[in-house]
């Protein structure tokens, strides 16, 4: 089991932080074990997360948030819960990975990762909440599930192949960016429609978050 080079440890701060902020606690299960397990050696900063104990109550809260987070409505109060654990959380891990080493890199690696936290948090409870107004739930449980498989690959992906997640993490947060401006301009219009609805103003409807136009019709109704 050999030591984690530069690239794989500025690539793990990075994994930590941005996949805390979706799923933080499967984040502590997986590191732990990886470390737990021998399957790589964990930096010093982040050895408690290999304790017994510590691997026994992240496992038990991956159990409730898997099923929480599939339930439309609960998983957006899960996420209102959870705004201000995920993101200073998701700092902590990233400091974790260079707290031996040093303070300065510690210090950028808490400010980059809570960054990454914050950023991959929003568009997550963002994006749920748009689709919480769907009155179909099958779009939450594959949204869900999408998740849930992105954060072991990512953190596979940042320890295997440091340089290829790197550029895919710049890519994810392009797209986490242009996703939070969509769903937060769909629910600012919903909650919008919602006071006019209740002060008896005419309603003008709402446009879908996500839309889809045929290539063939400039005239095809959104899907």
């Amino acid at each position: 089991m050999n030591a984690l080079d530069t690239a794989q440890l500025v690539a793990l701060a990075g994994a930590v932080g941005w996949a805390s902020g979706i799923r933080l606690y499967l984040v502590l299960l997986l590191t732990g074990l990886a470390g737990y397990m021998g399957w790589m050696q964990l930096p010093q900063g982040l050895h408690l997360l290999a304790n017994p104990v510590v691997l026994g109550a992240s496992g038990f809260m991956v159990f409730v948030e898997f099923f929480a987070d599939k339930i439309p409505g609960l998983d957006s109060l899960w996420d209102v819960v959870h705004t201000v654990i995920r993101i200073p959380a998701g700092a902590a891990l990233a400091a974790g990975v260079f707290s031996a080493d040093s303070a300065a890199m510690s210090l950028v690696a808490a400010l980059v990762g809570g960054t990454l936290a914050g950023t991959s948090f929003a568009a997550k409870a963002t994006s749920r909440a748009a689709i919480n107004t769907s009155p179909e739930p099958f779009s939450n449980i594959g949204t869900s599930l999408v998740e849930d498989s992105l954060v072991p690959a990512g953190l596979w992906l940042a320890v295997a192949h440091p340089f290829v997640f790197l550029p895919v993490l710049v890519v994810v947060l392009v797209l986490s960016v242009w996703l939070i401006r969509l769903c937060w301009r769909f629910l600012t219009q919903l909650f919008s429609r919602v006071a006019r609805i209740f002060s008896g103003k005419p309603d003008p409807g709402l446009s879908p978050a996500f839309t889809l136009k045929s290539p063939f019709s400039k005239n095809d109704p959104h899907v």
